[in-house]
């Protein structure tokens, strides 16, 4: 599971991101059933010369295939739709990272994006919030 990253800092100065992550990646693991040899959290989308969140995603994925694993599946639990991070970043130079290192398989799970079951549980996140009279649609 692969998360954006955030620089360390922020996490020393109180903000709750790396422990939101990590609590939806264990009810997620739950869910799915994954025993904790089966699932692992990383960070990635870095810049700059300062310590962000880790491990890497890169790094991760790298040691992985170099480590003797084969096959992966890679999500991004973070993201509601599929942006450039994760198409890019994700799909295509991190999977070139795995496969480069002795990796052979590399499934990226794609995020939930226009799926009408996606569309109607936003929907019905936002419908009590909005004032009735600005519905455009029916």
């Amino acid at each position: 599971m692969s998360f954006h990253g955030l620089p360390q800092r922020n996490v020393d100065l109180g903000d709750p991101y790396y422990d939101q992550c990590m609590g939806t990646a264990h009810l997620l693991a739950t869910i799915l059933g994954l025993g904790s040899d089966q699932w692992a959290v990383s960070f990635q989308s870095r810049f700059g010369k300062q310590t962000w969140l880790q491990p890497y995603t890169s790094e991760t994925l790298e040691s992985m295939a170099k480590n003797g694993l084969k096959e992966i599946d890679v999500i991004c639990p973070g993201f509601a739709v599929d942006c450039l991070e994760t198409l890019e970043e994700i799909q295509m130079e991190n999977r070139n990272v795995f496969i480069e290192h002795g990796g052979t398989e590399y499934h990226y799970i794609p995020c939930l994006n226009d799926r009408k079951d996606h569309i109607e549980m936003m929907v019905d996140l936002v419908t009590p919030y909005l004032d009735q009279s600005l519905y455009l649609f029916t």
